[in-house]
């Protein structure tokens, strides 16, 4: 029960961040370095973007990629959240009845690798769809998956199983990085904001105060790894499956930040927290209230 409801509360935050999503990744691609030598810049800003989007590509465009996103929510969250919860009910994140900073950092980050290999194909398709936009605002490389199901066949077709991992390098520190200062902070966060007594203990204002408190950090600490991540994702390759624009997280690390700057690691960071805040307040709020009623139920 314990994958089954962190999975359902992911996917219950992913409904409304998804269009957010979307606006995030297409800031992160627009600026990049193609092939021919030009640069691609359409939006200016999360709110010109997000009307940008919602001019050219209709509503509708504004919710690409939901069917994988949900998918992926459930899947990623649902181990990563699931197996965290099962190594804080074992007691290992507590050292004499506290909750442990190093500990629960080291549980976030292992729920999140476990997480991220097991989402990653689902999300290099939900970047592939989420990128994909009319010509005249279009970032990055465009793929014409007509779906979810058609891109994964697609890419299994043209490079085999280990296709559908690649952006993997990337995918398994950005996650884990994010997994570990999320539940880290938001632990720590909810045993401040009771020690403080600002709400009752087992008031749902508990959980949502951690949880903003949490989206602040998460957002500083993971968006360069979501910038790499996600270019790594959407670059086109070749007939082997190979990257034509950079080699490996590192490699892209350090063309964005020679090219484009710092700033150029934190490209859409405006996007990535109306997107990773809301999701991170909404996904731990809903956690924490399923498990409290699921347990009252039994």
């Amino acid at each position: 029960m314990d994958f089954v409801l962190s999975g359902a509360a992911a996917c219950g935050a992913c409904l409304f961040t998804n269009p957010l999503e979307v606006v995030k990744t297409r800031m992160q691609l627009q600026g990049e370095l193609q092939s021919r030598g030009t640069y691609q810049v359409y939006y200016r800003n999360v709110f010109h973007a997000f009307y940008t989007i919602g001019k050219v590509d209709g509503l509708a465009g504004l919710q690409k990629g939901l069917v994988p996103g949900l998918v992926y929510q459930f899947c990623m969250n649902g181990v990563r959240l699931g197996s965290y919860a099962i190594i804080e009910s074992s007691g290992y994140i507590h050292t004499n009845g506290r909750v442990s900073a190093v500990k629960t950092t080291l549980a976030g980050a292992l729920a999140g690798v476990v997480g991220a290999v097991m989402g990653s194909p689902v999300y290099l398709v939900k970047t592939h769809l989420q990128s994909q936009s009319t010509s005249s605002i279009a970032v990055g490389h465009q793929y014409k998956h007509q779906g979810m199901v058609h891109a994964l066949a697609a890419i299994y077709k043209d490079h085999g199983i280990m296709g559908l991992w690649r952006g993997s390098s990337a995918a398994v520190p950005r996650v884990s990085v994010g997994s570990a200062t999320q539940l880290c902070t938001f632990s720590s966060s909810k045993e401040l904001v009771v020690d403080l007594q600002l709400f009752p203990k087992d008031s749902w204002q508990v959980a949502l105060s951690a949880g903003m408190i949490s989206s602040v950090v998460v957002v500083l600490a993971m968006t360069p790894f979501d910038v790499v991540s996600t270019r790594l994702y959407n670059q086109p390759v070749d007939h082997l499956g190979r990257g034509q624009l950079y080699k490996g997280f590192a490699d892209c690390f350090s063309k964005t930040l020679k090219k484009e700057g710092v700033m150029g690691l934190y490209k859409g960071i405006g996007a990535s927290y109306f997107r990773l805040g809301p999701h991170t307040i909404l996904s731990l709020f809903f956690w924490d209230e399923l498990r409290k009623f699921y347990q009252q139920f039994r």
